[in-house]
């Protein structure tokens, strides 16, 4: 069964979406954590960072993230990819979130 991500990728479901290329979606989290809050997701639907295989192009998610800040217009922003239900993913479908827009203070423990 599809993740919701993919259902939003294909258009079968709406999608505030900001940027896409051949590799990745991003749009508008539809339940900001920050005044801007865009979750990038790849288009194939693979569970989440511990799921990815030891060789291949993996790099299309990361590389996107500044094209993607840059489209939204923030210069400073945070990257969070959750992996794992204690980590807080609720869908198994690798993506990272983008959130900016406000001073987001340090990480904890950083």
């Amino acid at each position: 069964m599809p993740t919701l991500f993919t259902r939003i990728i294909n258009g079968e479901i709406p999608g505030d979406i900001v940027y896409q290329n051949d590799h990745v979606v991003a749009f508008r989290d539809i339940a900001p954590q920050a005044p801007v809050h865009i979750v990038l997701v790849t288009r194939e639907e693979t569970p989440g960072l511990d799921a990815l295989p030891a060789s291949g192009d993996h790099q299309h998610l990361l590389d996107a993230v500044a094209k993607v800040a840059a489209v939204v217009g923030l210069t400073s922003y945070r990257v969070v990819i959750n992996t794992g239900e204690d980590a807080g993913q609720t869908v198994r479908h690798l993506h990272a979130h983008i959130l900016g827009g406000r001073d987001l203070g340090p990480v904890v423990g950083s």
